[in-house]
């Protein structure tokens, strides 16, 4: 009986030593054109040599929900292993019509709106399965916008951790202080996800998230 306990005590020991533990589910969301995409294939390219999607000046370019698995950063010698997952831009009113403004033709601007509105769906839906979530919101736009109020909404309801990222902070109409404003609840950090500025404290701050989790 003594011998039977032990085992079974050992046994609980070492699996609780050596068993591999779950990557982190990293989510970015954020309205469209407010550069996740951009963001999440400079993560990639910066640690994996591999970009993860494409990228368009007319909004909606990614539809569906896209990941990387175990992707790991480094910063001043700690690291972190995640699941990158980049989900289409949230928004509250899509209409093929915006999309032919773009040169686009009717057939294809009625079925890049189709799955506009289904990729938000997927994304909300998405979130059931996020350990955290980076915001990544245009600083050049204001920021006090229904979709990032809808997003902000069902990320407190899930209380779930989330870092703030204002992008475009190389172009001169970028207001990183009204992003701190806007997101007094959150750490906000000022990054160029294009031009690769300041992905080093978007680094340490990802890292920093992951210990709330």
């Amino acid at each position: 009986m003594v011998i039977k306990i032990w085992k079974s005590f050992t046994k609980r020991i070492f699996s609780l030593f050596f068993k591999r533990k779950k990557d982190l589910s990293l989510g970015f969301y954020g309205p469209p054109n407010s550069g996740k995409t951009t963001l999440a294939n400079r993560i990639c390219k910066d640690w994996t040599g591999e970009e993860i999607g494409k990228v368009s000046k007319i909004a909606h370019e990614t539809r569906h929900v896209q990941f990387k698995e175990e992707v790991e950063i480094k910063y001043k010698e700690k690291s972190l292993k995640f699941k990158l997952i980049d989900t289409p831009g949230i928004a509250t009113k899509i209409d093929y019509e915006d999309f032919m403004k773009m040169k686009m033709k009717k057939k294809a601007a009625q079925k890049r709106a189709k799955e506009a509105t289904q990729g938000v769906v997927e994304s909300i839906k998405w979130l059931d399965d996020m350990d955290a979530v980076v915001i990544v919101v245009d600083s050049t736009q204001n920021p006090y916008s229904q979709v990032n109020i809808t997003i902000v909404g069902n990320l407190i309801a899930k209380k779930i951790p989330v870092l703030v990222v204002a992008n475009k902070i190389d172009l001169k109409k970028s207001d990183i202080k009204k992003v701190e404003t806007a997101f007094p609840e959150y750490d906000v950090v000022g990054i160029s996800a294009k031009k690769g500025k300041n992905m080093d404290e978007f680094y340490e701050s990802v890292i920093k998230l992951a210990k709330e989790v």
